[in-house]
């Protein structure tokens, strides 16, 4: 067979089962299948699964180790975690094309035929049996379990009206109307969110996993069908709505731990690579590296906050969605000025709260806050969290006399000056407006001197809302920007 560029092969120009016989193809169960193809990518030293960042030394090694074992597979994590991009990526594992018997409901292998249908194709026609091909993109199978899914659905159904129109007595295989599982014969077959299947559902199951048969109103089918099951679960589902039931855990071979990035760096690169919205945009929009940081540092932060309902996970989407509305809020402010250009600004990180509000569950403490009150909260914990990675820790509590690095900036508002930004400001009205504190040029010559000129206004709002977070300062949040005063202006307001 030929290489395309477009589906990796040519399909195959074998129409009859003799003509199948006289070539070099052989029966394999698909376990065998995507055995042999993740071996040949191993042995070229090709990646057996793409786009998967984070999991190199982790859950892809499990997932190929489950695979040369011929294993059905439970991923098991939080939401947002890759596990049905890894599941769906297993068809590149399987051969470009294979043959069925033409019109069979169950993808019958000419050479090894296992329903009524085939069977009886073969005898009647024997090598002249017709035989057509199907692409390994066709051969993936998704279902998403929900409580009304039922046997009929997954397995299959007596027909009454097939019994009738065929004259056909009730045990006759023939009545019998396949569910999706029968009609996954040799392919790919992923079940999500497998706790949310009802007992009795899973139950159903057994069989096929183990006996290869299916039971359907007591009548009994020796089947021996061949999918592949990868199903997927969330360890949250197993005390909130549902369960695996444990002879259906006893039957699937590996179970996979998936997890969220280690790294805020690793978290970067996701993000990068998904936020795809923020690649085409009508300006160009600058971006430091620290924005980058702060975005994916917000995830870190609800992860573990006692705001947010852990339990449940923060997905990897949160992230992507924020940078995404990052971007947005600068493009708009663009368009809204006529330019072309800009630099993105710790102001705009007020308009992702959108992004973060639909991607968290709030536990109790988080509900009586709101959700708009835990963005902002998560935005200056991520803040605080890297503000000593740039310039000098805040310490709450200062001896009496002992000057610190702020002691100049903090002066500049205890004089009754107060700093009002406004995020739809063009650039250089921006600039101007923090450049009316002397100290915060200062404080950028000292601890970080070689920062980039396009990068400078952003970590001068850095240290203002380091400050702010560290209650050094005081900030009011208005409908067009937020206004910076001193921290005793706002104890002194508050009396």
């Amino acid at each position: 067979m030929k290489k395309t560029e477009k589906n990796g092969w040519d399909k195959p120009q074998i129409n009859t089962l003799g003509d199948l016989k006289k070539s070099n193809y052989t029966p394999q169960e698909i376990q065998e299948e995507i055995r042999k193809n993740l071996i040949e990518r191993l042995q070229k030293g090709e990646s057996s699964f793409s786009g998967l960042i984070g999991y190199e030394n982790t859950v892809i090694p499990e997932m190929e180790r489950a695979l040369l074992s011929g294993h059905n597979i439970n991923l098991l994590g939080l939401r947002g975690q890759a596990k049905t991009r890894m599941a769906r990526q297993l068809t590149e594992l399987l051969d470009p094309w294979v043959p069925i018997i033409e019109g069979s409901e169950i993808m019958d292998d000419p050479m090894d035929p296992i329903s009524n249908f085939g069977l009886q194709k073969v005898a009647e026609l024997g090598d002249q049996t017709p035989v057509e091909w199907v692409h390994r993109s066709q051969r993936f199978f998704e279902k998403l379990a929900t409580p009304d899914v039922t046997v009929a659905d997954l397995i299959g159904d007596v027909d009454p009206i097939k019994a009738a129109h065929l004259k056909l007595s009730y045990a006759d295989e023939r009545v019998i109307h396949f569910g999706m599982i029968p009609r996954a014969h040799r392919c790919i077959f992923v079940l999500n969110e497998l706790p949310d299947l009802h007992a009795r559902i899973q139950v159903s199951l057994f069989s096929i996993l183990q006996e290869k048969e299916i039971q359907i109103r007591g009548f009994q089918l020796r089947l021996p069908i061949n999918p592949y099951f990868v199903f997927t679960a969330n360890p949250e589902d197993y005390t909130n709505r549902g369960s695996i039931v444990t002879p259906l855990k006893d039957r699937i071979g590996s179970q996979i731990l998936t997890h969220y990035p280690h790294t805020v760096a690793i978290a970067k690169e996701i993000t990068r690579q998904e936020a795809k919205a923020a690649t085409d945009r009508l300006v160009q929009i600058h971006v430091p590296e620290l924005a980058r940081d702060l975005i994916e540092q917000i995830g870190f932060e609800a992860r573990r906050s006692e705001f947010v309902d852990t339990k449940s996970g923060v997905s990897a989407r949160m992230s992507i969605a924020a940078f995404e509305n990052l971007m947005s809020t600068a493009e708009r402010r663009c368009i809204l000025n006529g330019h072309q250009e800009t630099s993105l600004r710790l102001i705009d990180f007020m308009g992702i709260s959108s992004a973060l509000n639909g991607k968290v569950e709030l536990a109790y403490e988080g509900e009586q806050e709101g959700a708009e009150q835990i963005s902002f909260h998560l935005i200056t914990a991520a803040i605080k969290t890297l503000f000593p990675q740039y310039f000098p820790k805040i310490e709450k509590l200062e001896k009496s006399g002992e000057p610190t690095a702020y002691d100049e900036l903090l002066q500049w508002f205890l004089k009754d000056n107060e700093l009002y930004l406004d995020a739809d400001a063009d650039d250089g009205s921006f600039q101007d407006t923090l450049n009316q504190i002397p100290a915060l040029d200062t404080l950028m010559e000292k601890h970080q001197p070689l920062i980039e000129k396009q990068d400078q206004s952003f970590f001068k709002e850095f240290i203002l809302w380091g400050l702010e977070g560290n209650q050094k300062l005081s900030k009011y949040k208005t409908l067009a920007g937020v206004q910076f005063k001193d921290a005793l202006g706002r104890y002194i307001e508050n009396l």
